[in-house]
């Protein structure tokens, strides 16, 4: 009977150890505090190589291994190096988003360009309509504050005809 109660014993340790193997973090590293940290994620880009104990599938930095220094500033292993995921550094939603806006941006300003050179192109037909009605000697009234109505005397066809000049030189270029 103890043959069987230990064959039990010793079968549910293997299982257990087993779960536990499986169920085990893939990544141990030394944490900015000193103390050790067990993920199932890869350490966040500010701990260095030489503070990464064990990567995923099991492999540990030898301690006989140089560290290298790499051309960012991180320290790495030669061996770990190649077994380290590889970073591109950019984030493609956040590229597509960035893109997007800038397209947008574009496209707000050329419609503001264009809504720009219809109103100086409306101005400058406005501008010389008015000259060339000021200049042909048609009489000219307006109605003044008082709601009374006043034709236009000779000085002030002059003036009128001076701003709408000014307007055409502004606008129609």
């Amino acid at each position: 009977m103890d043959f069987k109660f230990a064959s039990k014993t010793v079968a549910l340790t293997l299982v257990g150890a087993s779960f536990a193997m499986t169920a085990s973090a893939q990544w141990l590293w030394i944490g900015k505090d000193g103390h050790k940290v067990f993920s199932d994620r890869s350490p966040p880009g500010d701990i260095l190589d030489k503070d990464i104990i064990k990567r995923p599938g099991g492999s540990l930095r030898p301690a006989n291994q140089p560290i290298v220094e790499a051309p960012q500033g991180r320290a790495s292993t030669p061996a770990l190096k190649a077994s380290a995921p590889r970073l591109s550094g950019k984030d493609a939603e956040l590229e597509a988003k960035k893109k997007k806006a800038e397209d947008e941006e574009a496209s707000k300003r050329k419609s503001e360009e264009e809504r720009s050179a219809k109103t100086k192109i409306d101005n400058c037909d406005r501008a010389k309509t008015s000259l060339a009605t000021l200049q042909s000697g048609v009489r000219i009234a307006s109605v003044n504050a008082n709601g009374e109505r006043e034709i236009m005397d000779d000085a002030k066809r002059d003036a009128e005809s001076k701003r709408a000049q000014d307007l055409i030189d502004s606008s129609c270029k």
